[in-house]
């Protein structure tokens, strides 16, 4: 049997230590390093998009407590089912790593509406959230389409155009039945 002093065993057990503790530091570091490779479009749709689409999310559920149209409350019930669709294809979609807010909406947006009541509201949402919001979000997903080069995202934002392009279009339809300017795309 071979006898080693005890300073010899100590520094040994402190090398492995030191070895482990090396290892373990890199495998949780990896992740900040892929979200720092993300290309720049990448980046911006996703703290774009998931901003306007939590925003039009949040001010749904606002119109469907406060609305008392009808047709404002069945656009809205509509834009929260498809938005909580989107939001977690994005969140599912995103590379490990990478920080994808659960509830980022626009601040500004909701407290312009959030007081609101009646016909007030109902105007204030349509041209804010409903008009000017899904073309927030039709230009952050298409510039994702265009731009984006993390394949998942991009593909993403291809299965979510069709919906935010429905929403758009009965955004439209529903200015045009309240008698609302609507804003071409």
């Amino acid at each position: 049997m071979i006898r080693l002093p005890l300073a010899t065993l100590t520094s040994a057990c402190m090398a492995s230590l030191l070895v482990v503790a090396t290892a373990a530091h890199a495998q949780n570091a990896a992740p900040a390093a892929d979200a720092s490779r993300l290309h720049a479009a990448d980046q911006t749709f996703i703290a774009d998009g998931t901003q306007v689409v939590a925003t039009q999310r949040d001010a749904a559920r606002i119109a469907t407590a406060r609305s008392s149209d009808r047709d404002v409350k069945a656009f809205a019930e509509r834009v929260s089912t498809d938005n909580a669709k989107i939001t977690a294809a994005l969140r599912a979609a995103s590379p490990r790593g990478v920080d994808v807010p659960k509830n980022d909406p626009d601040a500004a947006t909701l407290a312009s509406i959030n007081n609101l009541r009646g016909a007030d509201f109902d105007k204030a949402y349509i041209e804010q959230v409903a008009l000017a919001g899904e073309q927030k979000a039709l230009s952050a997903f298409q510039a994702e389409i265009a731009s984006g080069r993390d394949e998942q995202l991009k593909a993403v934002a291809k299965q979510s155009l069709p919906a935010i392009q429905a929403q758009y279009a009965a955004a439209q339809d529903l200015a045009k039945r309240k008698h609302l300017a609507t804003n071409a795309q």
